[in-house]
């Protein structure tokens, strides 16, 4: 599993209106004179010191124990800022990923979660983003802009079951042309997404529909042209778009609003980072950020 089971638990709940020990491992240096917490903001973390984040270890784009995902550029960004080294509590973002990090204080902020999870309390969105067709450029089917598009009846389509393009794909008739791939896998051995681009690029699909930053990330790396297309003209069905938080416990509010000060004042930096790894950002009239 990954953060796509988040996204699409949130999608369900709107339309419905021992795993690995965990591990700690210092990253960052600090910063020379940066500013303290507050009173209030120290005794709500685990360890002022130290910038504590809850990761999974094995899930890029976004995270990984060799520190070369987008969170972890951003976790370095913000202890940076705070003049505090980083370290890691490790645990699959799968059930129990909350209760096992953020629910038994092993660590204090989790770096990319879903607006509007109940689990969390969320800080302010660093970015938007949404589900995303990727296509060879130069194909049939440029100009693809939703699933209603009629060339869409005779290609196939990869899918990550259980995901809210599933749903808009019922309603169109596009499943049974549709090359379903697993949401639940052991991150560690293998990628839904990284497989159903190796598709792509066989022909086996004909166009690929993935989470955004797992779109853009690996249409990036591809050795083929790209073309990722954000799937923010559905007119039907669950929405697509999600803005992005950081989550913390829904105690610590001074430390919330200290992230919200971070998150604020770093906004083109944390732009940087995600764009550089692919991520299609976008503002809220579903208008692409490029810089």
């Amino acid at each position: 599993m990954n953060k796509q089971l988040a996204v699409a638990l949130i999608a369900l709940a709107a339309m419905t209106c021992g795993l690995r020990p965990v591990l700690a491992q210092t990253a960052v240096m600090p910063a020379p004179g940066a500013d303290t917490e507050t009173f209030g903001e120290a005794i709500e973390l685990v360890d002022p010191d130290v910038l504590r984040v809850c990761s999974d270890p094995s899930n890029l784009p976004f995270s990984s124990e060799k520190l070369d995902g987008f969170e972890n550029k951003i976790a370095d960004l913000i202890g940076e800022k705070l003049g505090k080294p980083v370290s890691y509590s490790w645990f699959p973002m799968a059930t129990g990923f909350v209760r096992k990090t953020l629910g038994e204080h092993r660590c204090d902020v989790i770096i990319g979660y879903a607006q509007g999870n109940e689990l969390v309390q969320n800080t302010n969105a660093y970015y938007r983003t949404s589900y995303a067709f990727v296509f060879p450029e130069g194909s049939d089917l440029e100009g693809l802009q939703s699933l209603d598009d009629p060339r869409l009846k005779s290609k196939k389509i990869g899918i990550i079951a259980g995901t809210p393009p599933g749903n808009n794909m019922a309603h169109y008739g596009l499943m049974g042309r549709a090359k379903p791939y697993p949401l639940m896998i052991d991150t560690r051995v293998e990628s839904s997404a990284a497989r159903m681009m190796k598709d792509l690029d066989a022909g086996i699909i004909d166009v690929a529909i993935l989470w955004g930053p797992m779109a853009g990330y690996y249409a990036k790396q591809d050795a083929t042209p790209m073309k990722v297309v954000p799937m923010v003209k559905e007119t039907w069905g669950p929405r697509m778009a999600y803005r992005i938080t950081m989550g913390v416990r829904r105690t610590d509010q001074n430390w919330k609003r200290q992230l919200n000060t971070l998150i604020r004042e770093n906004q083109d930096e944390i732009n940087k980072i995600l764009l550089d790894y692919g991520v299609p950002i976008l503002d809220e009239r579903d208008q692409p950020i490029t810089q």
